[in-house]
């Protein structure tokens, strides 16, 4: 196996070309005459960043890493450097799309793509066959497999984690944080996903130049929308790498990557809402932003705990929040590692955009995990959903949830399909501890990524239509953002027109499917009919408890028991539980939320 992986990096090595886009000039360079592609178009003043780590060598660099051979994001001159590293060695598939499956148990269709099992989003089990669900079992989790090749994973005290039914294509996750997941591949190899509490999606492949893609129909509170992936296999596991669906002129992606000429204050105008006041011990923004990678760093913060505050309330999940005050547990020093991954980022989507331009294929290899695994540079990734992960020292299960930060410092083995990564900020409770070392599989990695330049895409999107107004200094007129359409967008197939009933059929499905399996394992493993009672289920919900308007802070207590927090603010008192929060006026209930 190792020969096998030398072999196919030598090939990759040799075949592989780095398509550089510049701000300004659009260039394409081969890895092997290791030229610097032009620097990136400046505003005509700039400011060096508040607080902003310095460059090595000249303004608009940022390096990742000591000793590192390439530079993750611009160089020291401000030039996009996001190949492989100096050798021009590559791992996965080459640049014109070819691609090698390496250890993968699913058959394939005729257009590439698995035909059972598609990998990984959101922590699911995509992966589930002959009793595997894709990643390595916590330590005294227990596994039954039955003769169909479904399977059930139980947690230490029997509560269930897993399921796979075979028969209907799908895997169930019930998260340590309370909520589950649902993933089903139907006849025609689309993918159904759903999440109670949370958004939701039909992702159907489709091909594009001899390359995999799929659109994936998000719904949310109501509302549709679009998003593309590039899917391709890298170290044997199928994964899905978020495609814009469409790139701004350069000009304006050098006006956000770059300085503004002065440092700037913003009022997101948060203040009213519950989420805000819910996560005060995690997050605070910055009181001033020297430039759009600031700003959009708090965007993407602050979009993940507006979505994780909002599941907690409609799932009713077991939210884990700390007591206390004074500095937030996400510090300035782990928000400027997200900002520098942010601005690497905008340099990613730069040069894609200048390929893109020119009609040339983006290489998923390129945009996705496969490089931040093998560039040599550390990397920030910033939890965009719930994810239960294993600690790298202890085997045992621990919780991320939108809005944790972690590291990854050392890259893993070449043929590794997992990585160790720190944790640099966390939330208390269930969730894994600040600085310890969890693992996380590379298909999860690549969602976070995919979830942070989604959210940089939609924080691009506000700074374009907000730009000069608020506070925000106006783009260059150079700089004017002229947003391109990308072509694998335009070859996608058709919306889809049933969005909100496939998600909510595939939920309702799923407690079927839950029951079928937890009785076929029971059987399958000596009993009878009645033994599937020896599988505990998922933990019910719990009952609903009632506060009514007028009551006093006792009786609340003695309903909800203490509050993990209290804020008082002279004669209102807030209470905060988790999924809750209870106003008090003049010691008696004034509103609920």
């Amino acid at each position: 196996m190792k020969i096998q992986s030398f072999l196919r990096m030598l090939r990759y090595g040799a075949a592989a070309v780095i398509l550089t886009g510049v701000f300004g000039a659009l260039t394409a360079v081969s890895a092997a005459d290791n030229k610097k592609p032009a620097a990136p178009a400046k505003p005509a003043a700039t400011a060096k960043p508040a607080g902003a780590a310095k460059p090595a060598g000249g303004a608009g660099g940022a390096t990742h890493g000591a000793g590192a051979s390439t530079s993750h994001g611009p160089t020291a001159n401000g030039s996009a450097s996001h190949g492989p590293t100096a050798n021009g060695s590559s791992h996965g598939p080459t640049a014109n799309g070819s691609r090698t499956t390496g250890n993968v148990n699913h058959p394939t269709t005729t257009g590439g793509r698995p035909s059972t099992g598609v990998a990984g989003a959101h922590g699911t089990s995509p992966n589930a066959h002959n009793g595997s669900f894709g990643r390595p079992a916590p330590r005294g989790v227990n596994e039954r497999v039955t003769r169909s090749g479904s399977a059930v994973r139980t947690r230490p005290g029997g509560r269930i984690s897993d399921v796979h039914d075979a028969r209907r294509g799908m895997d169930i996750h019930h998260g340590l944080a309370g909520g589950r997941r649902v993933s089903m591949e139907r006849a025609d190899h689309s993918r159904v996903f759903a999440e109670r509490g949370r958004r939701g999606f039909v992702e159907r492949p489709y091909r594009y130049h001899g390359r995999d893609f799929a659109r994936r129909s998000y719904y949310y509170h109501g509302r549709m929308y679009e998003r593309y992936y590039h899917g391709y296999y890298y170290r044997g596991v199928y994964v899905n790498v978020y495609a814009p669906p469409f790139y701004y002129g350069p000009g304006f992606y050098g006006w956000a990557y770059n300085p503004w000429a002065a440092p700037i204050a913003y009022g997101w105008g948060w203040g009213g809402n519950p989420w805000y006041g819910y996560y005060g011990f995690y997050f605070a923004p910055y009181p001033v932003y020297p430039s759009a990678a600031f700003w959009l760093t708090d965007y993407i913060i602050s979009s993940n705990l507006q979505a994780a505050y909002a599941a907690h309330q409609e799932a009713q999940e077991e939210a884990a929040a700390a007591a206390g005050s004074g500095q937030p547990l996400l510090t300035p020093e782990v928000k400027q590692m997200i900002s520098d991954e942010v601005r690497a980022q905008l340099a990613l989507e730069n040069q894609e955009a200048a390929q893109n331009a020119q009609q040339q294929d983006i290489d998923p290899n390129s945009s996705g995990i496969a490089r931040m695994l093998t560039d040599g540079h550390s990397h920030v990734f910033v939890a965009g959903d719930n994810l239960d992960v294993t600690d790298a020292s202890s085997g045992q299960e621990c919780a991320l949830s939108d809005g944790d930060a972690l590291q990854l410092q050392t890259p893993p083995a070449a043929d590794a399909t997992a990585a160790n990564l720190v944790v640099l900020a966390s939330k208390g409770g269930t969730e894994c501890p600040r600085s310890s070392t969890v693992t996380v599989q590379v298909a999860d990695l690549q969602e976070m990524q995919n979830h942070m330049r989604e959210t940089i895409d939609q924080g691009l999107q506000e700074l374009q239509s907000k730009q000069g107004k608020g506070g925000l200094p106006a783009a260059p007129p150079s700089a004017q953002a002229a947003p391109a359409a990308a072509q694998y967008a335009a070859a996608a197939p058709p919306p889809e027109q049933n969005v909100s009933q496939d998600i909510a059929q595939v939920d309702q499905q799923s407690d079927q499917a839950e029951k079928d399996v937890t009785t076929e394992a029971a059987q399958d493993n000596g009993g009878g009919p009645s033994a599937a009672a020896a599988i505990p289920q998922a933990a019910p919900a719990a009952p609903t408890a009632t506060v009514n308007l007028g009551q006093t802070t006792d009786q609340v207590q003695a309903t909800l028991g203490a509050p993990t927090r209290i804020a008082n603010l002279g004669s209102k008192t807030i209470y905060y539980y988790n999924g809750m929060k209870v106003t008090f006026k003049d010691g008696k209930v004034s509103d609920v939320e």
